[in-house]
């Protein structure tokens, strides 16, 4: 339980930063295929491997809401306030887990000439998107003022962005960002938490789109990495390389813009602590996975 919780936790983390992908964690710390393997048996298969699905989201979840929880309380302001520290050392967290990747995956990666178009294809995709998110502007959206309109666009931002929550190197935030909704859910669930229920059928809209968009674009993901996983691998690590560029243009993101990370801002020892804690959570990988083969 409490290693799924860790893995929920981290992934929430990651989500509620723009530029970083839960997926990117779930796929850095090994448990990427079984986290799409059980959305997909949650919603397709049968009674027995729902019940499996349910055990393991459960704790996954509840790691989710509690890191979730805090981004929303806690770190939001810390985004404002130091986002070249917290950008470099997401940098060091993607930067570290590349060659793990691909240690992970050497296989697939040795089939270059069938690969290399998906991951160019990957990491421009990113790059394209966090061009159009510093190219976007538009009203902020008042949540607190709910419509059916205003419903039924939350519902299509929802089912967009946990698509891209899904997919590691493309954030979902980032996409919220583009949509003008990042800072306006936010707001929302922060307001929620604190009992105003004003908030309420705005957040159940967007979660209602979450829940289907994650139904729909779990089998494309969990079929592709079964039936095209050396093009789906390239992929993946094209769009992690392509998450450089959108975490050095996330402080052009912050509802009062800052300048892109460039080397006068970049802060070395925050990226160093950011590629220690990728080696510390693969080192527990690998010793968790030698305990289960002496089993």
């Amino acid at each position: 339980m409490l290693k799924e919780g860790i893995n929920g936790f981290c992934m929430a983390l990651a989500d509620s930063v723009p530029g970083v992908s839960g997926g990117t964690v779930a796929f850095i710390m090994g448990f990427y295929d079984r986290f799409i393997g059980a959305i997909h048996a949650l919603v397709f298969s049968g009674w027995k491997e729902k019940k499996e699905a349910v055990r393991y989201l459960w704790k996954l979840g509840l790691g989710w809401i509690i890191g979730m929880g805090m981004a929303v309380l806690v770190l939001t302001s810390l985004f404002e306030s130091h986002i070249y520290v917290v950008s470099s050392l997401f940098l060091g967290f993607v930067a570290g887990s590349i060659p793990l990747v691909i240690r992970d995956e050497k296989e697939s990666f040795r089939q270059v000439g069938q690969g290399i178009f998906f991951g160019v294809l990957g990491m421009l995709l990113v790059v394209l998107i966090s061009y159009l998110n510093g190219r976007t502007t538009g009203a902020a959206m008042d949540l607190g003022q709910f419509s059916m309109t205003l419903g039924i666009r939350l519902f299509l931002i929802g089912m967009v962005a946990i698509s891209a929550m899904f997919l590691p190197g493309i954030s979902g935030s980032t996409l919220l960002l583009i949509f003008g909704a990042y800072m306006p859910v936010m707001h929302a669930i922060r307001s929620l938490l604190s009992l105003q229920f004003s908030y309420l059928p705005a957040v159940m809209c967007f979660g209602l789109g979450i829940v289907c968009g994650a139904a729909t674009v779990v089998k494309l993901i969990r079929y592709c990495l079964q039936h095209f996983r050396v093009f789906s691998v390239y992929a993946i690590l094209g769009m992690m390389i392509g998450s450089f560029y959108a975490i050095c243009m996330g402080p052009t993101t912050l509802s009062i813009p800052q300048l892109p990370l460039d080397l006068s801002h970049f802060h070395p020892v925050a990226c160093v602590i950011g590629i220690a804690l990728v080696l510390s959570l693969q080192l527990l990988k690998d010793r968790d996975e030698k305990k289960t083969e002496r089993a």
